[in-house]
């Protein structure tokens, strides 16, 4: 597969790069941004491997992805870009554009009751503003 001028030209593309305000265009996939990223392992797609697929033209499968989800926003993946790529405004992108889509990643009766009675409320509200707002 190759990445050409209009797959760089998408809607979800220009909508990826106008709320986030990173060019996906300019990460040459070195991985560092994987490599340093604290919760890769969780991840079944790695992070370098989301803006990859958003290159090939592969969106839905990169909004189908749990790395978008499972980003914790660190930055660790913006301090090691050589190119300077924030990583994790790509992958808040994503969950932006899903969520105006309507999807929902959270709902509260989904939370079984005993997460209710031993997490911080903070911890839960904070959740559910990122899996829903």
């Amino acid at each position: 597969m190759r990445i050409s001028r209009e797959k760089l030209k998408s809607d979800l593309i220009e909508k990826v790069e106008e709320i986030s305000g990173e060019r996906l265009a300019v990460c040459y996939q070195c991985g560092k941004c994987s490599a340093g990223c604290p919760l890769e392992s969780e991840m079944e797609t790695l992070p370098h491997r989301v803006i990859r697929l958003l290159q090939l033209g592969s969106g839905d499968e990169a909004l189908g992805s749990s790395a978008i989800w499972l980003c914790a926003s660190c930055h660790t993946c913006a301090a090691r870009c050589p190119k300077g790529v924030d990583l994790s405004k790509i992958m808040e992108a994503l969950r932006v554009i899903l969520l105006r889509r309507g999807y929902h990643r959270l709902e509260p009766a989904d939370v079984p009751p005993e997460v209710l009675a031993k997490a911080p409320q903070q911890a839960i509200v904070s959740c559910y503003r990122k899996f829903n707002s």
